[in-house]
């Protein structure tokens, strides 16, 4: 099943950036560390208007150290952009971001020239802890459900730089299945969205190859690697616990401890896709988009009936 989530504040986000965009400097995307592609929002492409970019990958403690340092060189390879790994919690990291902004746009600073500075990125990907950590106070809601950041604010980090913060924003239609399994699982859409056991099931088969010591060190499981996904999740609901009444397991508790484990960093330091993973996914989705709009067209001129010539 896809899974997609896209609240009405979310059309007037796409339009606020747009309309911004023209006086912005630079633009901040950030991205989850554990799942960069797939946190990367494609509306941005057409939205930035080339502008320089600064990709922040966030939460870098709970994700995997290789792949970041992976999807790191992915980024810096591109023209125009800059990409840091940051632990939002950590100050002295953080501030970074302000002279990677300068270096982006060099001609930009002084109080005749301020840097103006768009952070934008999914829902609960940690902008408005990172604003609280460069500000020094609670200049930004936070929460640890997607959709806290309602309306875009600008908040002063220096008297010559503007940073503009906005609500987090997904895309109308995610066309990369793995992608919305990902995002479900790190937090980034409501909880009304999406099949709990479902998405714990395409986690515990993506990470069972990958990281079978994460289980074997939380739930004291052996031999993780002959387990399949429904196999895993069985075990842990024994492990932890998640039995009903006549010795059936609760998988559905089971799939709610999984997924929680994985964002809370439980699991360990993990991440759900490599640039190369992601590169193949994309390209499955864009093809089967271009297919899916082939047959609505098919469709659409088998029920429009021609014209009849003007007599």
């Amino acid at each position: 099943m896809a899974i997609q989530w896209f609240p009405g504040h979310m059309h007037l986000t796409r339009k606020a950036i747009g309309e911004r965009m023209a006086e912005i400097d630079v633009v901040i995307e950030m991205l989850d560390a554990r799942l960069p592609g797939s946190s990367a929002n494609p509306m941005l492409a057409e939205l930035i208007q080339n502008k320089p970019g600064l990709k922040i990958l966030s939460k870098q403690d709970m994700a995997d150290p290789e792949r970041t340092a992976a999807w790191l060189a992915h980024y810096n390879a591109l023209p125009n952009v800059r990409a840091l790994a940051l632990d939002t919690s950590m100050t002295s990291p953080a501030r970074a971001l302000i002279d990677a902004c300068h270096q982006l746009a060099p001609l930009r600073g002084g109080m005749v020239k301020p840097m103006r500075v768009l952070i934008c990125g999914i829902p609960n990907v940690g902008k408005s802890t990172l604003i609280n950590t460069l500000k020094g106070k609670r200049a930004a809601k936070t929460g640890d459900e997607a959709g806290v950041t309602k309306l875009e604010q600008r908040i002063t980090l220096a008297d010559d730089f503007y940073l503009y913060d906005t609500p987090g924003v997904l895309w109308p239609r995610i066309i990369v299945p793995q992608s919305g399994y990902n995002l479900a699982a790190s937090g980034a859409m409501g909880v009304n969205a999406f099949d709990e056991e479902e998405v714990a099931l395409e986690l515990l088969n993506y990470l069972i190859p990958r990281y079978p010591h994460a289980f074997e060190t939380r739930y004291k499981i052996k031999d993780v690697s002959s387990h399949s996904d429904e196999q895993m999740l069985t075990a842990i609901a024994r492990h932890r616990g998640a039995v009903q009444s006549g010795g059936r397991v609760d998988t559905t508790k089971a799939a709610h401890i999984v997924i929680h484990d994985f964002r809370s960093g439980a699991l360990g330091r993990l991440t759900l896709e490599t640039p190369e993973e992601f590169a193949t996914w994309l390209a499955a989705g864009q093809l089967a988009d271009a297919e899916r709009a082939e047959r609505k067209a098919a469709r659409e001129k088998i029920k429009k009936p021609p014209r009849k010539p003007a007599a």
